[in-house]
């Protein structure tokens, strides 16, 4: 039997079943808990207040929300060596049997950090001070600084081995998400639902019903409103329609009602399964987008405001209504909010003393008033908190009341506590709202943003999230919401109920008070409790010429910590409007940024981990090229062959061997991943015609055509040889890493633009494998394989495709080049390449024959002048930039990007132009990328960039192509190419080294 030692548990009460006894450890320390628990909760409820340590002065710090919105309690939950993850909220994890935790951010224990000595240096240490104490000397940043700086940053310790666990990934659609599963969300799903539409309900904590859990008191339509939620969860449960998923976050909304939502699946087990998914990313479309998404209760901003033991009046409530513990015994209120009463009155009555309630405000409700009297707890109003005492946790705060400039008045009071509730009033939740492009706009009454009705119809915002509070209104809200989505979303219709209107006047129960300058206090009054920012730094800020908040955020770093201002963003806005002079509509909201809530790296991932990440693709011939000892290299997804040493040889040494065979002789290359797609269909050459620059319905059948495909702005997308095999079909190949891109592009324009022509796209990459022979003698050495095809020049000239057979097996042969020689490339079925291959080796053997690789291949094609896209045209080159204007169909109406070619910054003769360059110093090969300056040493503007370079064995010298400024007109020029040793002069040419007249090619 297990000790209990949670002692600070109430006798009664709460939504956790206490007769479940779990077991966990904190720091070492063996603690117990009950099933329902969240790990705040139960250190709560074992009296273990003090928590983590503060990221820049190491201050003591104890948890102060009961949900997401926690800036302190993040913790560091271990399994098991490889199952480690830091900075967790205590108040989002789950209670198992057997949970470790650990806190961060100190050392050598929590209780005697020696971080906290920085505290003593903190007068030193304001906002900003980083970039102005790391400037000088100026090398001692990489000696000393960095180090230093790197090994005090971050919170937890990244984890040090592989998560071995799964994450799933899903795509998901329905007629209305509704984000929020509090009784806005719930009424909401429920009215979209009765009129038809798919609905799925998703809520960050581990049971629906959100504020309404905390609040056992609370009624709707005449009965108990935990009745009320009992009985709406069980008829959506039972609805087919509706998908219901707890422990999920909406992290992010994006364009055309695109969410992401995290579910968390398993970090609740005790012993999860480890076949089963640990999270779960949803991509959900939504026609319909309901935000009820709550809001989130402010702190006050007073001297000593960041010990342990002083917490939101919210969280208070709701840890002693859902979990049953009583965070303190001596406790007292300092509120600008009439709801915080209800904490203070309710503590009260569970058996917690509570010896003073101090609001800020200048007076109170007669209603408020009566209830105190009722409970015997003393009230002052126009209160203010001049300090608090204690390490580990509160001892005492000294309380104060203010004259008409804010000055505390004589007679301060010093009151013994162990437990200080605080509430500044309550903050929408509007960060999806923003968002999705949502305006928000100043409420004054409420004193916090709220959304605007959204210019964008397909969402809307319901609730507590909407500035409401009344519960009644909320439900309605919440009604009208649901309703008014489904209609839009085409079922049933509308409900003809309003949104609820917003409060004209103040709504205590919900408004509070920002924080007002007050003088005389004692110690640092935080703002953002996880970055130690106070509110004199923002007023630092200020008074260093900061005016766009967004500036104060980055200074200061206000919100930048993992809970993303969640509790500091309101009152940072309050501190810098009164600094600045200006109403805080216009000081404005700094960006609300993806992820809102934390989602871990492996969601993100899901399944593309390791060996998923990219999965590696082999061509057929692939095992071949390792047994001769080839050399790979990445290309895309691909493993390909970059040079086939031979002996000693070194890559110089066997690229020129590669190279020279190729030109002397003849050698073979595995092309098989080039991109290959089938267009078949009545309509495929006209589909092509308005794709393409060229014309390919003039292309006579058995003929093949170099095809240039551009982008919608004319620059050059893809490139490669398109082959006539019939009327109706047309085989399109591709570069290797253009494949898939190119097939999205044409399916887009066939499903999206021209869905009336009358044919289909087929991917055929992997159908075939594609055997390159290259080289004066490469007909000489087919002439004995090949079946059913006449090979003479007459027969099959370049740039043919004809169907036969290679030693029996069914081939597309083509008479195509990439190297400016006599070539062909024979396309075989991929289990018969290996056959195919070795037998044109075999009867290559006679004639020299030699196998080639990636490396050879770009020297072979550069001699050439031959681009390849990605590398020499980079995304801003035009069919002309590239010396390829004559491939423009001068009778064809119209093509992709046509239009964008006519535009005069297109027509620019200074635009950058592919033109060769031969160093005067045929030795050196210049490096690929670098600029090309017009005179030496020259600080004007580079004409242009070396895209590619090699030494030519062909030549016996260094070639490179580049993009210069005019480069056409160059021809003859000068030009410089900066390097670590020096410069290199060299000649502007054309980009055709090699057989200018191409008559090797038409051999």
């Amino acid at each position: 039997m297990t000790a209990r030692t949670d002692t600070w548990r109430t006798t009664s009460g709460g939504r956790i079943e206490r007769d479940r006894i779990l077991r966990f450890r904190f720091d070492g320390r063996s603690l117990t808990g009950v099933h329902g628990d969240t790990l705040a909760s139960a250190l709560l409820a074992n009296g273990v207040h003090l928590v983590g340590r503060s990221f820049k002065y190491h201050r003591p710090r104890g948890i102060v929300a009961a949900g997401v919105e926690e800036p302190n309690a993040l913790v560091r939950v271990q399994r098991d060596a490889a199952r480690c993850t830091p900075n967790l909220r205590a108040t989002q994890v789950e209670l198992y049997d057997g949970l470790q935790a650990v806190s961060q951010n100190r050392w050598p224990s929590l209780q005697v950090d020696v971080g906290a000595l920085g505290g003593l240096l903190a007068r030193f240490l304001p906002a900003g001070f980083y970039y102005k104490t790391f400037m000088w000397p100026r090398r001692a940043w990489t000696a000393c600084y960095e180090p230093l700086i790197r090994a005090a940053a971050g919170l937890g310790r990244a984890p040090e081995h592989s998560d071995p666990d799964r994450y799933a990934q899903r795509y998901a659609h329905c007629d209305v998400l509704v984000v929020g599963a509090g009784p806005s969300g719930l009424a909401a799903a429920t009215a979209a639902a009765q009129r038809g539409a798919r609905v799925i309900v998703c809520d960050e904590q581990a049971e629906f019903g959100g504020w309404l859990l905390s609040d056992p008191q609370a009624s709707i339509d005449g009965r108990p409103a935990l009745e009320w939620l009992t009985e709406t969860l069980r008829a959506l449960h039972g609805n087919p329609r509706v998908t219901l998923l707890s422990r999920t976050s909406a992290f992010g909304c994006f364009p055309h009602n695109w969410i992401a939502l995290n579910e968390r699946l398993t970090d609740h087990l005790a012993a999860p399964d480890p076949q089963r998914a640990r999270e779960r990313l949803w991509q959900v479309r939504t026609r319909q987008l309901v935000i009820a998404a709550g809001a989130i209760e402010r702190p006050l901003v007073f001297p000593g405001n960041d010990r342990p033991g002083i917490m939101l009046a919210g969280a208070a409530r709701t840890y002693l209504h859902r979990y049953g513990v009583l965070p303190g015994k001596r406790a007292v209120l300092v509120t600008a909010c009439d709801e915080a009463y209800r904490s203070a009155f309710e503590l009260q009555a569970a058996g917690v003393t509570v010896v003073l309630i101090a609001d800020v405000r200048a007076a109170i409700s007669e209603a408020l008033q009566r209830e105190a009297q009722r409970c015997a707890i003393p009230v002052i109003t126009q209160a203010t908190v001049l300090g608090t005492h204690g390490r580990s946790r509160v001892r005492a705060l000294d309380i104060a009341r203010l004259d008409g400039e804010r000055r505390p008045l004589p007679g301060a009071r010093r009151e013994a506590c162990d437990l200080v509730l605080m509430s500044g009033g309550y903050t929408p939740s509007v960060h999806l709202h923003s968002q999705s492009r949502g305006g928000l706009t100043w409420y004054e009454p409420l004193q916090c943003f709220v959304p605007l009705p959204s210019d964008y119809p397909a969402m809307r915002s319901a609730g507590t999230c909407r500035g409401l509070w009344d519960l009644a209104a909320i439900i309605t809200d919440g009604r009208a919401a649901g309703a008014d989505a489904a209609q839009a979303a085409g079922h049933g219709a509308g409900s003809g109920a309003a949104p609820a209107p917003l409060p004209r006047s103040g709504d205590g129960a919900y408004a509070g008070a920002l924080p007002q300058p007050v003088h005389g206090g004692h110690g640092k009054a935080f703002v953002d409790w996880q970055n130690d920012v106070t509110a004199a730094d923002l007023a630092l800020a200020a008074r260093e010429g900061f005016r766009s908040i967004e500036h104060v955020k980055r200074y200061t770093t206000t919100g930048m910590a993992t809970d993303q201002g969640k509790t500091s963003n309101l009152n940072a806005l309050g501190i810098v409007a009164q600094q600045i002079a200006q109403p805080i509509a216009e000081v404005g909201l700094t960006t609300f940024r993806m992820p809102y809530t934390p989602v871990s790296f492996a969601s993100f991932a899901g399944y593309a981990r390791g060996s998923l990440f990219e999965p590696v693709r082999t061509t057929p011939l692939h095992p071949w090229a390792e047994h001769a000892g080839a050399v790979f290299e990445d290309v895309g997804a691909w493993k390909r062959a970059r040079y086939l040493p031979r002996a000693d040889e070194d890559m110089a040494a066997s690229v020129e061997r590669e190279c020279l065979a190729v030109r002397r002789g003849c050698a073979l290359f595995d092309a098989s991943t080039l991109g290959k797609i089938e267009v078949v269909g009545p309509d495929a050459a006209a589909f092509l015609d308005r794709l393409y620059v060229n014309s390919f319905s003039t292309l006579a059948v058995g003929r093949c055509r170099y095809g240039l495909l551009l982008r919608d702005d004319g620059f050059i997308f893809d490139d490669g040889v398109i082959a006539r095999l019939a009327e109706d079909r047309f085989h399109v190949t591709t570069t290797t890493g253009g494949a898939a891109r190119v097939l999205a592009l044409l399916e887009d324009y066939l499903q999206t633009q021209w869905n009336e022509l009358q044919l289909w796209l087929t991917s055929t990459t992997e159908q075939w494998a594609v055997l390159a022979l290259q080289g004066p003698r490469s007909r000489q050495v087919l002439a004995g394989l090949i079946e059913g095809v006449d090979l003479s020049p007459a027969a099959l000239p370049h740039m043919s495709v004809a169907h036969g057979r290679i030693c029996g097996i069914p081939m597309r042969l083509f008479r195509v080049s990439f190297t400016g020689e006599l070539g062909f490339e024979i396309n075989v079925p991929p289990e018969q390449a290996r056959a195919a291959w070795e037998a044109i080796l075999q009867a290559g053997q006679p004639h020299g024959i030699d196998v080639y690789g990636t490396e050879s291949m770009h020297v072979l094609r550069a001699e050439k002048g031959y681009i390849i896209v990605g590398q020499d045209a980079d995304g801003t080159t035009t069919p002309q930039d590239a010396g390829l204007g004559w491939l423009i169909g001068k009778n064809k109406s119209d093509f992709v990007g046509k239009r964008s070619l006519q535009r005069p910054a297109m027509l620019n003769s200074n635009r950058r132009q592919l033109v060769g360059l031969l160093t005067l110093d045929p030795t050196q090969v210049l490096e690929e990328g670098s600029q090309v300056l017009q005179q030496s040493r020259s600080r004007l503007r580079p004409l242009g960039h070396v895209t590619s370079s090699y030494r030519s064995p062909t030549l016996d010298r260094s070639i490179a192509l580049a993009m210069i400024a005019g480069g056409r007109e160059r021809h003859g020029h000068t030009v410089y190419v900066p390097t670590l040793d020096g410069e290199l002069a060299a000649q502007v040419v054309g980009p055709v080294f090699y057989d200018s007249a191409g008559e090797r090619l038409n051999a």
